[in-house]
């Protein structure tokens, strides 16, 4: 993952993202709410510098950025397709294009489903129950750009 799983301001930056108000992470660490707000900072700078990174590595042009979600939406340009770029706890820094799959022969198929679900569960999202990625794949991210757009 490119931030250390064990990092305090990334735990932070998780709790946050999972609606824990910043006085209560500061009383969980034993930190003051200035020292908890300094490192949501500094990992929001980082998230969001991260998330252009892979954007251009990826040549995505950016449609949105959230570095409070860890989410980017934009659309490739080689693949012509919509794309999303996400932090999660679990599976680090994640791009996935909107495409139409083989997902029944697909030898990822079993990863695919695990990162979709775990990522949901991150975000406290409620999906539907399917056992086909592309339609999760849908699902999620239809609601993770509501999320996005509300912000």
């Amino acid at each position: 993952m490119f931030l250390p799983a064990g990092e305090k301001q990334f735990e932070f930056w998780v709790l946050r993202r999972n609606g824990l108000p910043n006085i209560n992470i500061a009383k969980h660490f034993g930190v003051s709410r200035q020292a908890v707000s300094r490192a949501l900072l500094s990992m929001d700078k980082r998230i969001e510098e991260t998330l252009l990174e892979m954007a251009g590595a990826n040549r995505i042009e950016v449609e949105k950025l959230d570095s409070k979600k860890g989410i980017l939406f934009g659309r490739s340009i080689p693949f012509k397709a919509n794309a999303i770029i996400f932090v999660s706890a679990k599976h680090g820094m994640q791009v996935w294009y909107e495409h139409e799959g083989e997902c029944g022969s697909c030898e990822r198929y079993r990863e695919c489903i695990e990162l979709l679900w775990d990522f949901a569960e991150e975000m406290q999202l409620k999906l539907q129950s399917t056992d086909d990625p592309t339609k999760i794949a849908d699902e999620l991210f239809g609601k993770l750009k509501e999320l996005v757009e509300q912000a």
